[in-house]
């Protein structure tokens, strides 16, 4: 999952960055207003954390902005702000969670899990796909009750299709989730390629059906 943190407090955003990376996401920080809008129209998120007082213009613009465009990622306001009239509007703009400072991390990453379970699992902590089922909560994976061992590169792959199931996911977008802004830098996306292999391998020696499929010249879709 790749979270984008919108906070001009440095000491905050490396805090929260450190926390949420052992819980497994890609994280990204800017600090001002222009960044963030720039990053947003740029690139996909699964989830945003967004400050209200930025240098430059108003966590509620860009809200405002950012929804304008019908982008639908998941947004929680952290702010120093907590007035009911700022989570009001905050909510009202499109937000879909409002998290008051000082706050604990670990809190946070529960918001962000609920979030997620609500946006792309049917809020449910259980995936099951037939023989194949993923416990959210333990980022367990197992083929007929028997657990298999994936890389975490590889579980954010195979959750990111099944959050998009039955859409064609183009190289570029797989390679943008796993990495983030560095894959512009990237020469080539080879890598997919080879993380969508060993995952098709691992399911399928486990005894799973083959759900990823090849779109020839356009990407891969998880098909149910």
């Amino acid at each position: 999952m790749k979270i984008l943190i919108i906070e001009d407090e440095i000491a905050l955003a490396e805090s929260i960055t450190a926390y949420l990376s052992k819980e497994g996401y890609l994280c990204e920080n800017i600090t001002s207003y222009s960044e963030g809008l720039s990053k947003i129209f740029d690139y996909k998120y699964d989830c945003i954390l967004l400050d209200l007082m930025l240098p430059g213009g108003n966590g509620l613009e860009l809200l405002e902005a950012f929804r304008r465009e019908n982008k639908n990622e998941g947004v929680i306001i952290i702010s120093a702000k907590d007035r009911v009239e700022d989570k009001i509007k905050g909510l009202q703009l499109g937000a879909d969670d409002y998290l008051s400072k000082p706050f604990h991390l670990s809190e946070l990453s529960a918001r962000i899990y609920s979030l997620m379970r609500r946006k792309n699992f049917e809020n449910t902590n259980i995936l099951q796909y037939n023989e194949l089922q993923i416990n959210l909560m333990s980022k367990s994976v197992l083929v007929d009750k028997k657990s298999i061992k994936i890389t975490k590169k590889e579980y954010q792959l195979l959750l990111f299709l099944i959050g998009n199931k039955n859409r064609v996911i183009s190289k570029g977008s797989i390679a943008e989730h796993l990495s983030g802004d560095m894959a512009d830098m990237l020469d080539n996306h080879d890598f997919v390629y080879t993380h969508i292999n060993n995952l098709k391998k691992k399911l399928s020696r486990a005894g799973g059906e083959d759900y990823i499929k090849s779109i020839y010249g356009m990407g891969y879709k998880w098909e149910l």
